[in-house]
């Protein structure tokens, strides 16, 4: 059974995003050439990590990625990133670099190793510049063109800039532009009937089965849960940091009014939101 697009999975949600083109290598390497359309083309992928486990669906601060390798040996690590994280970007180089060193088995030489290309579809904007494609690279910070390697590359897309900035632009559309135009209006029909390159129609038919099927409905649920939970739970964190620093410099003001001045307890206490008996065991440290 498939679903009309108003009742469409959330391609944006990861665990869609990963059943999506896990089940469709094709897919998933037009979208590469896609992000990539500097690069050679990949005609195939294998997908190394199709499946997806109860416990990666419910688990807060989990990615759930795509890996995938092509004939020459290249592995691509491909994700949608629904998180704005403060250290988002750490994240991205720790697992690009673990997943490099993955391939090395003991006694194996460095010449075995092969690239690894970081592909992540941000649901944030990442910059304030007008630039919504990004390709990371080790390169010389003063002769930029004097690469050290490209053994590890990170490409980014920041999809809702992409589209913005697409808007104001005449010409025909890119398959790059076809494919951000179905991450972000997945379902509006007038905007999906205006898409021409036949693998995002592909993904639009594919995404409409996957939403008719009762089970990747469910997983699909329970993932967008646990990202609500981990979101809830990094803002709480949040506020008890800020709590905690006002309290810090509420201690510090009383330990600075109870050294410069001759104020009583209970005016200290009122200046600084601490209570008396706090104010008091101050004085007595003090």
């Amino acid at each position: 059974m498939s679903a009309d697009l108003q009742t469409l999975l959330d391609p944006k949600n990861d665990a869609v995003f990963k059943m999506l083109f896990a089940r469709t290598p094709r897919l998933l390497a037009d979208l590469i050439n896609a992000v990539r359309a500097d690069a050679p083309p990949i005609d195939v992928v294998e997908v190394i990590n199709p499946g997806i486990t109860p416990e990666d669906l419910a688990g807060k601060f989990i990615v759930l990625d795509v890996l995938a390798r092509d004939p020459d040996g290249l592995t691509f690590e491909v994700e949608m990133q629904v998180r704005a994280q403060e250290f988002w970007s750490a994240r991205a180089l720790y697992y690009l670099a673990r997943t490099f060193g993955d391939q090395l088995k003991r006694g194996e030489n460095y010449e075995e190793l092969t690239p690894v290309i970081g592909i992540h579809l941000l649901d944030f904007e990442w910059s304030d510049l007008p630039k919504a494609r990004w390709c990371f690279a080790m390169r010389d910070d003063e002769e930029r063109d004097v690469v050290l390697t490209y053994a590890l590359q990170l490409y980014m897309v920041e999809l809702s800039k992409a589209e913005k900035l697409r808007a104001g632009q005449a010409g025909p559309r890119s398959a790059f532009d076809d494919w951000v135009g179905f991450f972000t209006h997945w379902n509006k029909e007038d905007i999906m009937a205006t898409i021409t390159h036949e693998p995002v129609k592909q993904a639009l038919a594919e995404l409409q089965r996957l939403s008719g099927d009762e089970e990747s409905r469910r997983a699909a649920f329970v993932r967008e849960r646990a990202l609500r939970d981990e979101r809830s739970a990094l803002q709480a964190a949040k506020q008890e940091g800020r709590q905690e620093g006002r309290r810090e410099a509420n201690v510090e003001m009383a330990l600075n009014l109870l050294h410069m001045t001759q104020l009583d307890d209970a005016t200290i206490a009122k200046a600084t939101a601490l209570s008396e008996d706090e104010v008091r065991r101050l004085r007595e440290q003090a």
